[in-house]
């Protein structure tokens, strides 16, 4: 490449479209995704002669029932049984000490009116009794339970069984039901509707007609291209297109054994503005994007059960129903890419998932996820030809043009306020991209910046680009064995 290819900026070039350059090989979709200050207006495009009248009609959508989970008012409408809910309030009573009503309501998720008719019935039994009143509350929430000998003995039995203290679990039938009527597929996405959720990066529109048809379809997709150009940014994104929110129940019940879903590390709730008289055994959530990379072992898709606290732990796969999992980093798993395909290619075609319990039952679970797989090695030789037909969407992410290069560039200083300098950026590309036949990957002007950011608040300035700078931080973040990595 000569000095002059590509390496000269100035203002009107900074206005032109970055992605014009190159060609899209024809058997494979490319994607550039780079930070822009305007997004791409996909309505001015050029119109191309058409042969013959478009037959495209119109799509009637049609608007999905939303799941609500109502509070039941009574033991029966919760559907677990009065027994195991009555060792549930010893377990917490039992944990804690003592506990007003108030906080069983809040520890439970169930209504003050259930936990009074438990507490009368436990009373009954001598296995509570009341130590006082705080004050505070009407009735039984104000009062101060206290659980009494025969109590820790019964309680004690119980725990040898199961160890679960938290939220009142929901029944296996409504999880499914909150699963399917909360689906991830039969979306109607259209490019108008994805286009917001990339505003702040520039894709060809080649990538809009792969992401847009298989988010629709709820199927797997397949990213692969060198890494630090934007595979986790496009599919964080991707899952704020689905839109909307969902609930995760705390807890399932399935023959007695708790299966512990929502996952504080995973989950993120959101204020529930209606929460009043909903069921507080579900957390309204944004649906989920679980991300598992090169940690992910094949035992992590099975349910997890504890001898020691005797309940199980949901599997990421379940932890992501009604939203999206990315494998990310996949074939550096230390699992073999061939036995993790082969685990997925059952759950991929027929949307369910069969989970062995320590019993030895075989619970079948839906799999209503978005699977995302991201690589940045050859895909030919991580999987073959019967999974990739399994797969049906495929994306390529390449790296961005210099022009690209330079767009990123100039916006990442513009977040940081640093003066966008064109001449110093033509030299950062000469004298350590080009002179050493370097790459440009979409990260690298963030990455480059941050030290550029920490270099002169070490030195006791406001951030600044000069010659001296920029060799400083190139050679504080580009490793030198005698090859690129």
């Amino acid at each position: 490449m000569s000095q002059d290819d590509g390496f000269h900026f100035d203002d009107d070039e900074m206005e032109q479209d970055a992605l014009g350059d190159g060609e899209t090989d024809s058997t494979s979709v490319q994607a550039s995704p780079y930070v822009e200050e305007e997004p791409m207006d996909y309505e001015q495009e050029t119109e191309r002669p058409r042969k013959h009248k478009s037959k495209a009609r119109p799509i009637a959508r049609q608007e999905k029932s939303r799941f609500y989970p109502k509070q039941p008012k009574t033991v029966l409408e919760c559907g677990l049984s009065q027994s195991y809910m009555e060792e549930l309030i010893l377990k917490h009573l039992f944990q804690a000490g003592e506990l007003r009503g108030s906080q069983l309501n809040t520890r439970t998720g169930l209504t003050a009116g259930i936990v009074e008719e438990l507490l009368t019935r436990l009373r009954k039994s001598q296995f509570v009794e009341v130590k006082g009143s705080s004050g505070a509350g009407v009735g039984h929430s104000g009062m101060i339970f206290n659980i009494t000998e025969a109590g820790i003995s019964f309680v004690q039995h119980s725990l040898d069984r199961d160890r679960y203290v938290g939220v009142a679990p929901v029944t296996y039938d409504q999880y499914l039901q909150g699963v399917r009527q909360q689906t991830i597929r039969g979306n109607l996405l259209t490019r108008d509707d994805i286009r917001p959720h990339f505003k702040d990066l520039v894709l060809r529109d080649e990538v809009f007609d792969s992401i847009g048809p298989a988010m629709n379809s709820g199927k797997a997709l397949f990213f692969y291209g060198p890494p630090g150009n934007g595979k986790t940014a496009i599919c964080q994104r991707m899952t704020n297109c689905f839109g909307g929110d969902i609930y995760i129940p705390h807890a399932v019940i399935v023959d007695d054994f708790i299966i512990k879903v929502f996952d504080e590390t995973l989950h993120h709730p959101i204020e529930d503005e209606g929460s009043i008289g909903g069921d507080r055994r579900w957390v309204r959530c944004r649906r989920p994007m679980v991300v598992v990379g090169g940690e992910l072992m094949l035992e992590d898709l099975d349910l997890s059960y504890s001898s020691e606290v005797k309940y199980y732990e949901a599997p990421f796969q379940m932890k992501a129903n009604n939203g999206m999992l990315l494998v990310d980093d996949f074939g550096r798993q230390k699992v073999s890419p061939k036995d993790l395909l082969n685990r997925w290619i059952v759950p991929l075609e027929s949307e369910v998932d069969y989970l062995a319990m320590h019993t030895g039952k075989k619970l079948q679970v839906p799999f209503d996820v978005f699977v995302t797989f991201s690589t940045n090695l050859d895909p030919e030789s991580l999987v073959d030809g019967a999974f990739l037909r399994r797969v049906r969407y495929k994306l390529e992410v390449s790296r961005p043009t210099p022009k690209a290069f330079a767009r990123i560039f100039q916006r990442e200083c513009k977040r940081r306020s640093i003066e966008w300098d064109s001449q110093l950026f033509a030299y950062l590309l000469r004298n350590h991209y080009q002179s050493r036949n370097r790459p440009l990957n979409a990260c690298e002007p963030r990455d480059l910046l941050d030290q550029v950011v920490d270099l002169c608040a070490y030195h006791g300035s406001e951030p600044f680009l000069a010659e001296e700078i920029i060799d400083r931080v190139v050679d504080n973040y580009f490793v030198h064995f005698g090859k690129e990595i």
